[in-house]
């Protein structure tokens, strides 16, 4: 058995073939020409598809369904896509369209939500019966698997973790509240968070002043972790501060769902240990306990960009 998935996203849209071992065999990819028409987008997504099954040698018959993962709001039932402001979409019929274009069923899911549903079927996550995933890019997604199957909620956005709050009226959150966890905790809000540090600070000849050439615009998600490996105190400040930061809010997420195993990824997660061991420590420290019971488990996301791909072709089990 073979099964199709498209990860369409506002910059590129990808689409991989997965067999039954859910590796991806055959894959395509394209660029997303946004603004464009509903009829257009669903000519780019068919195109993608056929690529994809090009490459790997097989037709659309060879299909159960096709799976697509997309930014924005998503009524799972219908398949429509009420909106998703990078892609300019509104009230997208997408399952209808794509499934009128290509001949074959058609299962749509919020991107996050398939992204999370990768790791549990094939990645991070496995084995697991609850289970949520915590992505730390520019803002932060998050996917929550309940008892086997994607929570959504009534409203098909449940998950927006990101705007938990973890300080009442800190800082403005591009949803309009203040205070929000991907303020501090996303790779946007950790260089924020350094940025603040570094312009309070003193010694501007510390060595992470030089990792950046004195120029505040150049900070990214690595330099205090750089810095503290430089044996910068001021980077061991920062660092802590953010995983006071992003621990908080997986405490909470914790506290809230009780899932077997909690998995976050994004570029932050490839420190590795320098991240992971202090966050555990104080993960353990805060997370509301039950004697006896058994502790969630933190793990680090293993498939990547390729999570999201392969949750979106599996989405039909």
């Amino acid at each position: 058995m073979y099964y199709l998935g498209i990860d369409l996203g506002g910059t590129h849209m990808a689409a991989g073939v997965i067999n039954d071992s859910y590796e991806i065999i055959a894959r395509a990819k394209q660029d997303t020409v946004v603004p464009c028409s509903h009829e257009e987008m669903t000519e780019q997504l068919s195109r993608v598809a056929l690529n994809a099954l090009k490459n790997a040698g097989i037709s659309v018959n060879d299909l159960p369904w096709i799976g697509v993962g997309t930014p924005g709001s998503v009524n799972r039932s219908t398949g429509i896509v009420g909106f998703a402001g990078n892609l300019y979409l509104k009230n997208y019929e997408l399952a209808k369209r794509l499934s009128e274009r290509m001949k074959c069923r058609v299962i749509v899911e919020n991107d996050a939500n398939s992204a999370a549903y990768g790791e549990y079927m094939a990645g991070a996550m496995k084995g697991a019966k609850s289970a949520l995933a915590i992505t730390l890019g520019t803002g932060i997604g998050s996917g929550i698997i309940l008892d086997g199957k994607i929570y959504s909620g009534c409203n098909f956005a449940a998950g927006e973790m990101g705007h938990i709050v973890i300080e009442y009226n800190g800082r403005l959150c591009t949803c309009g509240r203040r205070g929000c966890w991907e303020t501090y905790a996303s790779a946007t809000g950790l260089i924020t968070t350094t940025r603040l540090f570094m312009e309070k600070a003193s010694n501007k000849e510390s060595p992470i002043w030089h990792l950046i050439n004195g120029d505040l615009k150049k900070i990214n998600g690595r330099t205090a972790f750089d810095a503290m490996r430089a044996g910068d105190p001021l980077g061991k400040e920062i660092v802590d501060t953010y995983i006071g930061h992003l621990g908080c809010g997986i405490v909470n997420c914790i506290n809230t769902f009780q899932p077997d195993i909690l998995c976050i990824g994004g570029g932050i997660c490839n420190e590795g240990e320098t991240l992971l061991k202090p966050l555990r420590a104080y993960v353990e420290k805060e997370v509301f306990s039950v004697p006896g019971g058994k502790a969630t488990e933190l793990k680090v996301a293993q498939l990547g960009n390729d999570a999201g791909i392969i949750g979106a072709a599996l989405l039909g089990k």
